[in-house]
């Protein structure tokens, strides 16, 4: 597949980075010279100096032969006339584009992306991506990673295995026995940053990450198996009142009445027009690095501390001071790949990633075949697919323990027709399934084999 990118910046080199890795033909746009000559210096991609927007620059990069764009600079603008122009110009098949204003997202725009004004094929927002993300943090507080499949009837959750962990040294086949009635798949495990597909046999460890599948219904019950029964956030503290934090705050005011939110913002123009916006939340005007401001937001009785500012370290800083003030959890954004290993070695060990976030959904409409859904684990070690089964596909017709899976790769749910189905060895996949798998990052080309339509069908 050929891809021209434009945007050199975190993200768009997470994309760049995943694309080249999978033997893509990448191109990326960016005005900042230092930008493109350390993405070419580090991938296996061709750079160009330029604005992304600009026809001439468009058309050095390739575009005019190029399977999609990809439009993810810092400004939102651009990014949507590179789809415009794409299209009208270069005929691409498939344009994404960043678009992080709110104002253009709101519902009564929505023909604004269409073919006959803006022909934007998907819109990504990642503000309303992280704030659903944390969202669902806050209601699974036990979880280190939760992303919802088959039109939310599964989840996929990741939960630490802490030294008390009830399910510790007990092999995976066991849990069948002791929890026959558990709707619930694990599916990977992180030991030690070794990524693996666990085996029947093999047994968890304290400081595992478990990866799990489980029906919406069960992800509580599940959890408190892994020893984490939590309960929902009720006392909030927000650190930044950004786009993010602003989304959190007021999602959190329609969706749970009895939440209690406080949300500090440093900027006194913007903390006075959130305010406005917010019925119940009550916002500070001050630095979430201020001990002052942070005890007078409460913050020792809270239930989560969310750091949502522009600036990972002021985040990571800001939990650090919550956890001493007395705060109960914490939750971090953190921008940087490198940081997620050194906050969870000073205990922060939950926290959203806005690029890992955005490159999985741009994965969906890369991957080959019926996809339906792709998130990717672990800062790419793997990735939660959902895809429908096409009749030609291997896995259809046959019980699951005759069919011969390889390694890396486990189905962790199956959906027919609303219904959610665990994977037994009695059981056999139909075709227009809806199949949940985790795959390890060089087994993915091979799963997306599964789910392509066969010449043969022809």
């Amino acid at each position: 597949m050929k891809v021209v990118i434009c945007g050199a910046g975190q993200v768009g080199f997470g994309i760049a980075e995943r694309l080249a890795a999978e033997q893509n033909d990448v191109s990326i746009i960016d005005t900042s010279a230092r930008l493109i000559q350390a993405v070419t210096d580090t991938l296996d991609v061709r750079g160009f100096v330029g604005h992304g927007s600009h026809p001439d620059v468009l058309e050095r990069a390739g575009l005019e032969a190029a399977d999609m764009l990809i439009a993810v600079t810092l400004h939102d603008e651009v990014n949507m006339v590179a789809c415009q122009v794409g299209h009208a110009l270069f005929d691409v098949p498939t344009k994404i584009a960043r678009v992080r204003a709110q104002s253009y997202l709101h519902g009564h725009w929505r023909d604004l992306f269409s073919r006959d004004h803006l022909p934007i094929d998907v819109v990504i927002s990642p503000e309303i991506e992280v704030g659903e993300m944390v969202l669902r943090r806050l209601s699974l507080p036990g979880a280190i990673d939760t992303v919802s499949f088959a039109d939310g009837a599964a989840v996929v959750v990741g939960v630490r295995c802490a030294d008390d962990c009830p399910v510790l040294d007990t092999p995976l086949r066991q849990l069948t026995d002791l929890f026959p009635d558990l709707r619930a798949v694990v599916v990977a495990v992180n030991r030690k940053g070794r990524v693996f597909v666990p085996r029947s046999a093999d047994a968890l460890i304290a400081g595992d990450l478990v990866y799990f599948v489980a029906g919406a219904d069960q992800v509580t019950r599940t959890l408190s198996i892994f020893g984490h029964d939590e309960p929902p956030a009720q006392r909030v503290v927000i650190g930044g009142g950004g786009n993010i934090g602003f989304y959190v705050a007021r999602e959190l005011e329609r969706r749970n009445p009895r939440a209690r939110v406080k949300l500090i913002e440093e900027n006194a123009e913007r903390a006075e027009a959130i305010a406005q916006e917010l019925s119940k939340t009550v916002v500070l005007r001050g630095s979430a690095l201020d001990r002052l401001i942070l005890e007078e937001a409460a913050v020792g009785d809270a239930d989560t501390m969310i750091a949502v500012t522009n600036d990972d370290r002021v985040n990571i800083l800001s939990c650090l001071l919550s956890r001493e003030l007395g705060a109960t959890g914490m939750l971090s954004l953190l921008n940087d790949p490198n940081y997620p290993a050194f906050a969870r070695g000073l205990g922060i060990d939950a926290y959203v990633n806005p690029r890992q976030i955005t490159v999985s959904k741009i994965l969906q409409y890369v991957r080959k075949g019926r996809i339906r859904g792709v998130h990717s684990l672990l800062n790419g070690a793997g990735e939660v697919i959902e895809a429908e089964a096409l009749e030609t596909s291997p896995l259809v017709g046959k019980p699951l323990r005759n069919l011969d899976l390889f390694d890396g790769m486990r189905i962790g749910a199956i959906m027919r027709g609303g219904q959610l189905i665990l994977p037994r060895g009695d059981v056999v996949i139909h075709a227009r399934d809806r199949v949940i798998i985790f795959a390890l990052a060089d087994r993915v080309k091979r799963v997306e084999q599964m789910f392509r339509v066969s010449l043969e069908f022809f």
